[in-house]
């Protein structure tokens, strides 16, 4: 591959916000962190849906706080300011619909298989050997107009599997042209960012409510979690059994081998093998 083109910020305004459901657009050669960024332009009262896209991120990182970098124009690499006016308690599910509208995007705009690890990291693959090629970050931050969302992409694109650094949990890393996508990232992030526009626009027109947005049902037939023997990390601990379900609330659903039960927020988890 020779170098990677970037992308055209005025071209792509046009397309997402002149003709789209976006209220601002960027594209910024370089920076640490597009979701730190957009922290800072979030804290001075930038609109609902800004969306911030980098070339290249010196610091960006994923849950619990790893750190890593990115080759310029190899991957994309967006952020997105969210003001939904849903309950609290919904609001934990943005990280993971943005999940479905990866997975789809990535599934019908290449035809590569994709699922989701639970919570919200994009494995690829043929289904007996996935590897990680996205991961998805959410935060909160207050600003003088209340609560946003800060919800964060991360897309490998370009790279080569051999320059990739293991992901979460020791999976290996990919990236949609090793798994032998070609990828115009002009029309692949127009199409993922409109995707997520659709199941966001769902999911706040049925007030957050996954089950009457249809988003959880959508989420599960995605998830690859579900069946799998796992391993969750709780800090100290760690928690093993076959994951069953997802509820309501996003939580991951173990039962363990003594039958019981147990319903889990957050945590990393490790794939086993297929139940």
């Amino acid at each position: 591959m020779g170098v990677p083109v970037l992308l055209d910020g005025p071209r792509l305004r046009a397309r997402l916000v002149d003709d789209g459901p976006y209220a601002a657009l960027d594209v910024v050669v370089s920076t640490g962190s597009t979701n730190t960024d957009l922290m800072a332009a979030a804290g001075r009262g930038a609109a609902d849906r800004t969306v911030l896209i980098a070339e290249e991120q010196l610091s960006g990182r994923g849950r619990m706080n790893r750190q890593w970098t990115s080759p310029r124009g190899h991957g994309l690499f967006v952020s997105v300011l969210l003001r939904p006016e849903v309950p609290p308690t919904a609001i934990s599910w943005l990280p993971l619909i943005a999940g479905v509208a990866l997975a789809e995007t990535v599934e019908r705009t290449t035809g590569v298989r994709a699922t989701l690890k639970w919570p919200n990291d994009l494995l690829l693959g043929d289904g007996d050997e996935w590897s990680k090629g996205a991961g998805i970050l959410g935060e909160a931050v207050t600003g003088p107009d209340g609560v946003a969302i800060v919800l964060g992409m991360g897309i490998n694109v370009f790279q080569k599997r051999e320059d990739l650094p293991r992901g979460a949990g020791g999976l290996p890393a990919t990236s949609l042209a090793a798994e032998g996508a070609d990828v115009d990232r002009e029309e692949f992030a127009v199409a993922l960012l409109t995707a997520f526009a659709e199941v966001d626009d769902r999911w706040r027109a049925a007030d957050g409510d996954v089950v009457a947005s249809g988003l959880l049902d959508r989420y599960r037939r995605l998830c690859g979690t579900l069946g799998q023997q796992v391993r969750v990390e709780l800090g100290d601990d760690q928690l093993r059994g076959v994951a069953t379900d997802i509820d309501e609330t996003g939580r991951i659903v173990v039962r363990t081998p003594d039958g019981r039960t147990t319903a889990v927020s957050a945590g990393d988890v490790v794939h086993l093998r297929r139940a």
